[in-house]
């Protein structure tokens, strides 16, 4: 059996293909959709949550961002997609040798930090998750259903939920 946290990494990927696939045949004015509460646009959102997925995992030692939010240009659906399928399969990878206690030096507007992993891979896990209610909220708000995408869904989508009679 696979360590707990590389299912949670499936899960964190597979919930961000999920919502990017349901996004991907919008139009740039749907893309600029937001609500009240919420982090901004959809693909502010959406550029927001992938490239900070990529800078954990340079915190965590897995290489160098290929996008920044501080370009400004909104790569599309298309890109981010093919840059959530990277980023989460390397978070997959990196999951089992990460150790909670491992430290790493990060530098922050306000000075240098050190970083327990521990703390990175939370952080990864929840900024996903709360970004990605984000987005729903916006649809939600704006009518735009987006099936569903819980764990329970998660569970159904990968075999990990069977029901009795199939078995």
């Amino acid at each position: 059996m696979e360590p707990l946290l590389v299912e949670a990494f499936r899960y964190n990927k597979w919930a961000n293909l999920h919502l990017l696939d349901v996004c991907a045949g919008f139009t740039d004015q749907q893309l600029e959709m937001t609500a009240p509460g919420t982090y901004g646009t959809i693909a502010s959102t959406f550029f927001h949550l992938l490239a900070a997925e990529q800078r954990y995992l340079k915190r965590l030692g897995a290489g160098e961002p290929r996008i920044s939010e501080r370009d400004g240009v909104f790569p599309g659906i298309a890109v981010l997609r093919e840059h959530a399928v990277r980023s989460g399969d390397q978070l997959i990878e990196i999951a089992p040798q990460t150790s909670p206690d491992e430290a790493h030096e990060a530098k922050f507007s306000d000075g240098l930090f050190t970083l327990h992993s521990g703390v990175v891979v939370i952080q990864a896990l929840h900024h996903g998750n709360d970004h990605r209610t984000h987005i729903c909220t916006i649809l939600g708000h704006n009518g735009i259903t987006y099936g569903d995408m819980d764990v329970w869904a998660y569970g159904e989508a990968t075999g990990a939920i069977v029901p009795v009679a199939a078995k």
